[in-house]
């Protein structure tokens, strides 16, 4: 069964994509089958996997829109080892075309639930709105990664997040928790993120993962090469914390497996 989470901030710029598709790419380098989900009409989680979101034939558009099934319009990158279900310009009309259409916050769901055994992970990168897209991306997981820069505005985002999250898990989705909080763009340098970090391990405890992302030049330099960090240069240090976030989350995930969660 695969696991399905969404990669979620309602802040723009805290590095969603960026943690999307490295953990694809890292999940993909130890041995697991993963299918990246681009709910952005912007298609950059598309375009950073190596793929033309230009050139796709089928989008994630057209599942949502139940004109085309998750086996037709996934495709492969190769040099990274995961699948991309992509999206372009096109998924930006979609959220007035879903309006109409029955079940439309589980249309996502409905479609990921015919490709359940082919893949280990599932992840979902998500616009930063609120949006019916990110609706459906919440509909259809099981938890939520928080990717956050430990800063104080960050915090005020989570508290926005977090009461979102609820409202689904109340309303739409039982299955939905957070799986937990993301240090990304982490300068040690830095005493405010130091503090803030301390803060959030103070209120979060385990649901903080113990990895951090540093902030990394690499990592930067990767999407306009079209690839992720992990691929790019798999030696640079935001790479290496990236595979270990990859490790971290498969023996996260692992546990609660084992314990019934």
């Amino acid at each position: 069964m695969a696991k399905i989470f969404c990669i979620a901030n309602q802040k723009g710029g805290v590095g969603k994509t960026t943690t999307t598709v490295n953990l694809a790419a890292g999940l993909a380098k130890i041995g697991q089958r993963v299918l990246l989900v681009d709910l952005d009409p912007q298609g950059n989680a598309t375009m950073g996997s190596g793929v033309d979101k230009r050139s796709l034939a089928l989008s994630v558009y057209d599942v949502l829109l139940g004109t085309a099934a998750v086996k037709e319009a996934a495709v492969l990158s190769e040099k990274c080892g995961y699948w991309v279900l992509g999206a372009n310009r096109e998924l930006a009309g979609a959220e007035v075309e879903l309006v109409e259409l029955e079940q439309r916050d589980k249309r996502l769901k409905a479609a990921l639930a015919a490709v359940d055994a082919d893949y280990d992970f599932v992840l979902v990168d998500c616009p930063p709105s609120l949006s019916l897209l990110t609706l459906n991306g919440l509909c259809a997981a099981h938890g939520v990664v928080v990717p956050m820069q430990c800063e104080y505005f960050a915090l005020e985002g989570l508290a926005d997040l977090v009461n979102t999250i609820k409202q689904v898990h109340a309303n739409l989705n039982p299955d939905l928790q957070i799986i937990g909080l993301l240090r990304v763009m982490f300068d040690p340098r830095m005493t405010l993120q130091q503090q803030v970090s301390d803060q959030l391990n103070g209120h979060f405890g385990d649901k903080v993962f113990a990895t951090i992302i540093p902030r990394n030049v690499r990592l930067a330099e990767a999407p306009s090469y079209g690839l992720p960090g992990v691929v790019f240069d798999p030696s640079a240090r935001g790479s290496k914390a990236f595979i270990e976030f990859a490790q971290e989350m498969v023996a996260r995930v692992r546990k609660a497996s084992e314990s019934g969660g």
